[in-house]
């Protein structure tokens, strides 16, 4: 019957210890969580749990690295406010992923960020057309921050026919076209490879496409 009183007392204390240790690093929504914050938050939810779970270890034994790591993180919290080349450092830099429309796939492949997870951020920010985009910058904590051009088509969803030079068959067939079709059109627009192309969508009758870029 103590074990649970003591399970109880460990269990709040520690409770109340990680609320007011995450207060007193900031408000930060969990998107925009930067690698350190998310690192502390882990390790310090990681030390709770093991110390309600090891009742023969004291608690203190976990409170103070918990407090500890509170500590280092407010530290590099300040340091980070004052030191551009230290935010960098640590939180990493925005990362233009579609430049003047143009897809930068070297820093899409350097950020390991492939075209289903552009396709799909995307989405989540209701647009249609990837023709539409002016810029997309991807920020430290992973968001995609979108800039649009002035004359957007929008109207049906983008649909990917070449993702990585690879023709996206199922895609082609949901709009009842071969891939031999998609050979003579791109041939038309002077593309006679197409493994040399890094993504082709079809949207509205129109399409488009961005080569890959060559290696340097």
């Amino acid at each position: 019957m103590v074990e649970y009183f003591v399970l109880i007392f460990r269990t709040i204390i520690l409770y109340i210890l990680v609320l007011l240790i995450f207060r007193a690093m900031g408000k930060r929504e969990i998107g925009e969580l930067s690698i350190l914050d998310l690192v502390v938050f882990i390790m310090i939810g990681e030390l709770a749990v093991v110390a309600i779970e090891d009742q023969r270890e004291p608690i203190m034994h976990s409170v103070f690295p918990m407090l500890l790591l509170m500590m280092i993180q407010i530290t590099f919290s300040f340091i980070s406010l004052k030191s551009k080349k230290f935010r960098d450092l640590i939180e990493g830099k925005p990362i233009i992923i579609i430049n003047r429309g143009k897809i930068d796939e070297k820093e899409m492949r350097r950020q390991r960020y492939n075209f289903d997870d552009l396709l799909m951020q995307l989405r989540e920010k209701d647009i249609r057309n990837i023709a539409d985009v002016e810029f997309a910058i991807l920020e430290p904590s992973g968001k995609l921050s979108v800039f649009e051009k002035e004359n957007k088509k929008s109207g049906d969803i983008t649909i990917p026919l070449i993702m990585d030079g690879s023709v996206m068959e199922i895609n082609l067939s949901r709009i009842n076209k071969t891939k031999l079709w998609l050979k003579q059109e791109l041939k038309k627009k002077g593309y006679t490879n197409m493994k040399l192309i890094s993504f082709c969508s079809y949207h509205n009758g129109t399409f488009y496409i961005d080569e890959k870029d060559e290696e340097k």
